[in-house]
């Protein structure tokens, strides 16, 4: 497949808290993934949702202080079971 648009926005998942034992998909702290558009390799089914929502507020040019984050392109977000905390940080792709 090629691409025909060129995504403005790059997303940084990074697990910020969360040991290995307690997530199915074993990750924990450390753990980083990231994306434009396409969901990140090897990351959860269960958060896609989430993430895909918060993504798309970047997208349609909102930001999370709406969402109680103090950083306009950065917020915490668990995962579903509540064993992982993720922080997405969003950057403008040519910076």
């Amino acid at each position: 497949m090629q691409p025909w648009i060129k995504e403005d926005w790059v997303f940084t998942i990074t697990v910020v808290k969360g040991e290995h034992q307690h997530c199915r998909l074993g990750f924990e702290a450390g753990d980083e993934f990231t994306c434009c558009y396409a969901v990140p390799t090897g990351f959860c089914p269960k958060a896609m949702p989430v993430l895909h929502t918060l993504c798309e507020i970047i997208r349609c040019g909102g930001d999370f202080t709406h969402r109680g984050s103090p950083l306009p392109h950065e917020i915490d977000f668990p995962c579903p079971d509540g064993a992982i905390i993720f922080r997405l940080r969003a950057r403008k792709a040519d910076a």
